[in-house]
């Protein structure tokens, strides 16, 4: 690679869109950031605007290139949030808000596609279970409830993908993103003809699936001056955000494990070859690395809803923090209480939950909670809760045969010393916190020069990735998490029924709501 040449990788975030611009030898050399919100119009439903996740990129790239001669960007690579559903009209206009991975209203056609497809036939061609939020689902819900809509549908984009045709006019996905979708066959890497057939979806409808590292279009003239870049730079399809993130950690065999914390939480090990859990508590997804070379084609992932989201939860409507370090804050707040937070559980499901339990319909719940708990017990617990809820899933990997010597850990959390402790002490592993912790945009750059260039990601993304110091763990604290584990698990298993039934207060027209 000449040594000139920088990288553009762009990471459409759930909350923010994040922009990093690298070196040959992977080495920042800007960066930037934009937030966009999310829409809940009514309940169980999560949205945004498309609209918003281009004005994010706009800001982000030109933060990014900043004073970089814009000669210097090679290629431009893309990341981007699983499972979202955009849909394109006939002059592909954006016909409504981008349903995205938090969004719960496709229970019933969860069940339906389950019961269509057959639950084990379904983990055995896609590698997953469909949950709510996933595209296929969300397809399905449209057709059912929207139909207007979906008459005038000629397009269904994922989230990255609507980014990469406003930048270069085409229509393309990749093997790792459409993996997500549950409707591509994960060991042929394209989409299924079964599943489309079964579930009455047009092939016609999706975009073509090329490999993560493959050129699929030239940055437009009419956008490049937005962004501040020339014309004509090649856009290589990118990948999901979690296969972004294990390339951008320089995750590539599965002795290492990565633990992201962001608005979710995902455990992710690399596999070179499709390993799925039949009784449905993980996601076997393909990888960013093509399984002919070096790299793992494939990675199996636990997937958890709520992480940061809980302490944006915590920030915004229990302490109505403001300013740059309310996270800090926080955090310090619960290094002021200890192991167990006084006695107080946290079980983080605010949003529902994936792995283990698959369970749109699981709620947070605080229990033992005292009169003498106060800020810093509330902040320790959640702290606690989201990486207890990320053990559970943990586990799981570990019936499938994962046993990792290390953890990276990644994302917002991993900037805390105190919630690195904690990660060790659960899991009983090293921890090694990312120095830059835009690991998925990091992994879009890295296919970006992968994209114009005869090099391999699997063999340099090790290369690329660098390391803090350590955190181990402490053999008397993981003994202490063993016993609170226990209890985490049992308190889903004994509430699991109050959960559906506080839902129904969600949307019964009670005399007290008239």
């Amino acid at each position: 690679m000449p040594a000139p040449d920088a990288y553009l990788g762009i990471d459409l975030g759930t909350s923010a869109v994040k922009a990093l611009l690298v070196d040959a030898r992977g080495r920042v050399l800007g960066q930037g950031s934009a937030e966009h919100p999310i829409s809940h119009p009514r309940p169980h439903y999560a949205e945004q605007d498309a609209a918003d996740w281009w004005r994010g990129v706009l800001v982000a790239t030109q933060q990014a290139v900043g004073s970089t001669s814009q000669d210097r960007v090679a290629a431009i690579g893309l990341s981007g949030q699983m499972h979202g559903t955009v849909l394109l009209g006939p002059d592909d206009e954006v016909l409504a808000p981008a349903i995205i991975w938090p969004d719960q209203r496709s229970r019933r056609q969860v069940d339906e596609i389950t019961e269509l497809v057959g639950a084990e036939r379904l983990i055995e061609l896609t590698g997953s279970p469909v949950a709510t939020g996933f595209q296929a689902a969300s397809i399905r819900w449209v057709r059912q409830e929207q139909p207007r809509v979906w008459d005038r549908t000629r397009r269904v984009l994922l989230p990255k993908d609507e980014i990469r045709r406003r930048l270069t006019g085409n229509i393309a996905t990749d093997p790792s993103d459409g993996s997500g979708a549950l409707l591509l066959d994960v060991r042929q890497r394209d989409w299924s003809d079964e599943l489309l057939a079964t579930l009455n979806v047009e092939r016609e409808l999706l975009p073509p699936v090329h490999r993560s590292a493959s050129v699929a279009g030239d940055l437009r003239s009419a956008v490049a001056s937005q962004l501040g870049l020339p014309p004509g730079i090649p856009v290589v399809a990118g990948a999901a955000d979690a296969a972004c993130a294990a390339l951008g950690a320089g995750i590539v065999d599965p002795s290492t494990m990565l633990l992201t914390f962001s608005t979710g939480a995902q455990t992710l090990i690399p596999s070179a070859e499709v390993k799925v859990d039949r009784r449905g508590r993980l996601h076997t997804f393909c990888s960013a690395m093509d399984p002919r070379t070096k790299g793992a084609g494939w990675y199996m992932m636990g997937a958890t809803l709520t992480a940061g989201l809980a302490m944006r939860w915590l920030r915004d409507s229990v302490f109505a923090l403001d300013g740059a370090d309310a996270y800090d804050r926080m955090t310090t707040w619960a290094g002021e209480t200890s192991l167990s937070a006084g006695g107080l559980l946290f079980l983080p499901y605010l949003v529902g939950e994936r792995t283990p339990h698959m369970d749109p319909r699981a709620r947070g719940l605080f229990l033992g909670l005292t009169a003498r708990h106060g800020r810093a017990e509330l902040v320790r617990a959640v702290m606690e809760g989201v990486v207890l809820a990320a053990y559970d899933a943990f586990t799981a990997l570990t019936d499938l045969g994962a046993t990792p010597t290390r953890i990276i850990v990644a994302g917002g959390g991993a900037r805390s010393s105190l919630w690195r402790q904690i990660v060790a002490d659960i899991f009983n592993l090293p921890v090694l916190p990312l120095l830059h912790q835009e690991q998925s945009a990091s992994g879009a750059a890295l296919l970006a020069a992968a994209g114009v260039h005869s090099i391999d990601p699997g063999t340099v993304a090790p290369t690329w990735a660098a390391y803090g110091e350590p955190t181990e763990p402490d053999a008397e604290h993981h003994a202490g998490y063993q016993d609170l584990f226990r209890l985490f698990r049992s308190s889903y298993v004994k509430h699991r029924n109050g959960f559906v039934d506080l839902g129904a207060f969600d949307t019964q027209d009670l005399p007290g709501n008239r």
